[in-house]
């Protein structure tokens, strides 16, 4: 007999559901001219049935980050998507964009290291798995449906992936994935950061573009930069954390990290032994840099309405 797919377990148990995010003043259509009004079905994603709405899960994740803020708490908080999926069912489909692991054998050697940082993200921090009716086919043939669906199941097969090592999704621990693209996008994000100490941990960084970024929104935060590899960090952190970790100035107050399928790594030990929040920013920091080009065009969730 099948296993039910966790995410039909959460469902049916009426802990999740999935539903559209509407964020105020959030534009995707502009979005959908780029690229095609399909890319809107991921717009309706998997929601805690704690939270009514997706203005209420981007307050909840800025009273999080203000919170780590001022109490100088570790909050690492990591999206998962494609390159995510593909890394964790030990394939090197990972190898998109960026290149993240070397071989297959690889992924094994660091599987245990992966597995280590789920279990403290799951504890402390914030899941944000990109999980929409078009990735979880086998969930959305019972409670959702798309015409012309694709049969991809990899968001769903990411959730089953969890559950199987024993680390369980919750309202406490998760978080829409795009959510965290409206956050950082936006004047609150900006404000917050306003006069703190920000570390940003990425290979490729245009310091005028990332202080320009920061000024037309009105904030300006006290940026440092510090590199880290542009390849492989998901199976090659712990060659160079020791480095990377002693050019993190020590007051300072958050992190914004660019690493591919290493976020995890990345936001999970910078949070937990320096005691800040650390954001996985992926794309945001490819806008931030003015190099959108970088991430092959706009994400949903980071166009505000003119």
């Amino acid at each position: 007999m099948q296993k039910t797919r966790y995410l039909e377990d959460l469902i049916s148990q009426q802990l999740f559901r999935f539903q559209r995010l509407v964020i105020e003043g959030i534009d995707n259509e502009a979005v959908a001219r780029i690229f095609s009004n399909a890319i809107l079905s991921e717009e309706y994603c998997l929601f805690s049935n704690t939270i009514s709405n997706g203005d209420e899960y981007f307050r909840l994740l800025h009273d999080l980050i203000v919170r780590a803020l001022v109490n100088r708490h570790s909050l690492p908080v990591v999206r998962f998507a494609d390159g995510e999926y593909a890394f964790y069912r030990f394939t090197l489909g990972c190898n998109g964009l960026y290149k993240q692991a070397e071989s297959v054998e690889a992924i094994k050697r660091v599987m245990p290291l992966h597995l280590a940082a789920m279990e403290y993200l799951a504890d402390h921090g914030l899941f944000a798995p990109l999980v929409f009716p078009g990735n979880s086919h086998v969930a959305s043939r019972s409670f959702f449906s798309f015409k012309k669906q694709k049969r991809d199941s990899t968001g769903a097969g990411f959730l089953d992936f969890l559950r199987a090592n024993s680390i369980n999704l919750s309202s406490a621990n998760y978080i829409p994935f795009y959510v965290i693209y409206a956050y950082l996008s936006s004047e609150e994000f900006a404000a917050a950061v306003d006069g703190k100490n920000v570390c940003i941990l990425n290979s490729d960084s245009n310091q005028e573009s990332c202080r320009n970024w920061f000024d037309q929104l009105g904030s300006r935060p006290h940026l440092k930069f510090v590199d880290i590899p542009a390849e492989y960090v998901a199976t090659r952190w712990e060659e160079s954390k020791k480095e990377v970790l002693a050019k993190i100035p020590p007051d300072t107050h958050l992190c914004l990290a660019g690493a591919g399928v290493g976020a995890l790594l990345v936001c999970v030990d910078v949070a937990k032994i320096r005691a800040l929040p650390v954001i996985d920013a992926g794309h945001v920091l490819n806008m931030m840099n003015s190099r959108v080009d970088k991430s092959n065009g706009a994400r949903l969730y980071t166009l505000r309405k003119q």
